[in-house]
């Protein structure tokens, strides 16, 4: 029996390679794309170096994926840039990048799998975001393209489904990566430093920190797995300590 094959979008960022790292020890082939190259990639079999928003590009990943493998099983749609500022102060290029990274970059990737994937048991996993159902000041342009990815989960779950194509969604929360380092001088949070920053912010969970990749990289291999999720598709986890699950009032 051959492996399972998955593709990975942003796989060099913090979700994106623990997830390559999780599917790896799971015996699954791993195809790892990025615009931008980690140090280190032993957990990725072949890694496609290119910007997955970009209509050449992605046309040209999947042109090399089809001619090596012929077929997928699942695709996580991971990439993403997040730009942290009053919505009146983002420019026009900056939504526009926000947009392409986070929704294009979807839909290119899910148009050129498709006929690797159909018929297949195949399985789609969007990563969109806590904030597409919570949300806070000065991520008004990210917190729009992860609503609109949640919308399309339940679309294409419709759509994909006679074609034996589960669509679902994780969506993760506060989880300690580079992005989420980037986006602590909102100025939602007080600490004289990133890690009094991080802790701040942490104690804001039911948990009482924030996440690892590790923990979201669990999910996405959930929904991926047809062993695991067969009887799910249009559906979105929600994995943030518990952040949603407390009043905002309290």
């Amino acid at each position: 029996m051959s492996k399972r094959k998955v593709l990975i979008t942003g796989v060099s960022g913090g979700i994106g390679y623990a997830t390559a790292e999780l599917f790896n020890e799971n015996g699954w082939v791993v195809i790892g794309v990025d615009r931008n190259r980690r140090e280190s990639l032993t957990a990725v079999h072949e890694f496609i170096e290119a910007d997955i928003s970009n209509i050449e590009q992605s046309q040209a990943i999947f042109d090399q994926i089809s001619t090596r493998h012929q077929t997928l099983d699942v695709l996580v749609n991971n990439a993403a840039v997040q730009i942290a500022k009053p919505l009146v102060e983002t420019t026009p290029e900056e939504w526009d990048a926000v947009m392409e990274s986070n929704l294009r970059s979807v839909y290119l990737a899910i148009r050129h799998a498709y006929p690797l994937m159909r018929g297949r048991d195949a399985a789609i996993v969007m990563i969109s975001s806590v904030h597409a159902v919570a949300t806070s000041a000065n991520i008004a342009a990210y917190a729009a393209s992860k609503g609109a990815l949640s919308a399309l989960t339940r679309a294409l779950a419709i759509e994909l489904t006679p074609d034996n194509i589960r669509v679902n969604a994780v969506l993760p929360g506060a989880v300690d990566t580079p992005m989420l380092r980037a986006g602590l001088q909102r100025g939602h949070l007080q600490g004289a430093d990133e890690h009094e920053l991080i802790r701040a912010l942490g104690s804001r969970h039911v948990i009482g920190r924030v996440g690892q990749p590790r923990e979201i990289a669990q999910a996405i291999l959930f929904l991926a797995d047809s062993d695991k999720s067969s009887f799910m598709t249009g559906q979105s986890i929600v994995v943030d300590g518990g952040a949603t699950a407390r009043l905002s009032t309290e």
